[in-house]
């Protein structure tokens, strides 16, 4: 196995010296989540507009991003990640931005629901919601008509369950970017085991964001576990996943699964690196490298 990345292997050390996100209620923890990005440098963007657009449960904030690319240009989807429990437009800014500006595309950044105040389904009706939305206003965006999902960890469950709904919708999707995906809620991984504890993700964080999110649901449910629904004629995939997560033999199921069912997938594997890592591009060269040619993969998906 490839070693840690020393500049996150130090990132690590100073994570171990705080307390767990489940040691905290929701609200503290939200703010402590959004505090590790704050003052970090955000890459260039053309532009920003914050906005709102209709929801299950009203307006929902969004957050769009166009590059300095002229358009008409494609528009990404983009669901950030954070166990549905914490996580906000603030925590994946970078992410957005760079989306935006490396794959020359309009991004709409989506705060969608958080639990346990809004547990599933609220998450996924919104994360659907949207991507309906921006599908039918593509054009007043800035966009060209095509569409696609992106998102990382429980952002990039929502893409998934999201692609899955537009499949059965007969709504066209040019691609969707699953980065560290949670894809199966119903059974362990061996990742689970190898990298449950000191990569930053742990096993009691993950159950803490899953009963606060699924409670009694069934998991097998694939708006909750994509690899249990039917994959076939699927948008074209880009699986990302990092050496050292826990999540990573789903996001390898998954890609595996994607392939087998007939959808062109690009798998990306990153060594030495952790869950979480697309926001550590500053802390760590092989991470912002490993950013980068994840967004230069789904460019090549986008523009064909």
């Amino acid at each position: 196995m490839p070693p840690l990345d020393s500049q996150i292997a130090d990132l690590l050390t100073l994570f171990a010296k705080g307390q767990p996100l489940e040691s905290y209620d929701p609200p503290t923890a939200r703010a402590l989540y959004r505090a590790l990005g704050e003052g970090v440098p955000l890459p260039p963007v053309g532009s920003v507009e914050p906005s709102v657009i209709p929801g299950p449960a009203g307006d929902m904030p969004v957050r769009i991003y166009r590059p300095i690319a002229q358009g008409p240009l494609p528009t990404i989807v983009m669901f950030h990640g954070g166990g549905w429990v914490v996580g906000d437009l603030d925590t994946h800014e970078d992410q957005a931005r760079n989306l935006s500006t490396i794959c020359d595309a309009v991004v709409v950044a989506v705060d969608y629901r958080l639990a346990p105040e809004h547990p599933y389904p609220a998450a996924y009706d919104d994360a659907v919601a949207a991507a309906r939305w921006v599908s039918d206003n593509a054009a007043t965006l800035g966009g060209d008509g095509r569409v696609a999902v992106a998102g990382d960890s429980a952002g990039g469950n929502l893409s998934a369950a999201v692609a899955q709904a537009f499949r059965t919708e007969g709504r066209e999707l040019v691609g969707q970017l699953l980065i560290y995906p949670a894809t199966d809620m119903t059974s362990g991984y061996p990742s689970y085991a190898e990298n449950g504890h000191g990569y930053f993700l742990e096993l009691p964080t993950m159950k803490w964001f899953s009963d606060h999110y699924v409670g009694d649901a069934d998991r097998s449910d694939p708006r909750l576990s994509p690899i249990k629904g039917s994959l076939e004629g699927l948008a074209p995939a880009v699986v990302v996943t990092a050496e050292f997560d826990p999540l990573r033999d789903e996001g390898i199921a998954y890609a595996k699964a994607l392939e087998s069912s007939g959808v062109p997938t690009t798998y990306h594997h990153c060594d030495g690196l952790i869950h979480g890592f697309f926001a550590m591009g500053h802390h760590s060269q092989a991470a912002q490298r490993a950013i980068e040619e994840t967004c230069a993969l789904f460019r090549t998906v986008l523009h064909g």
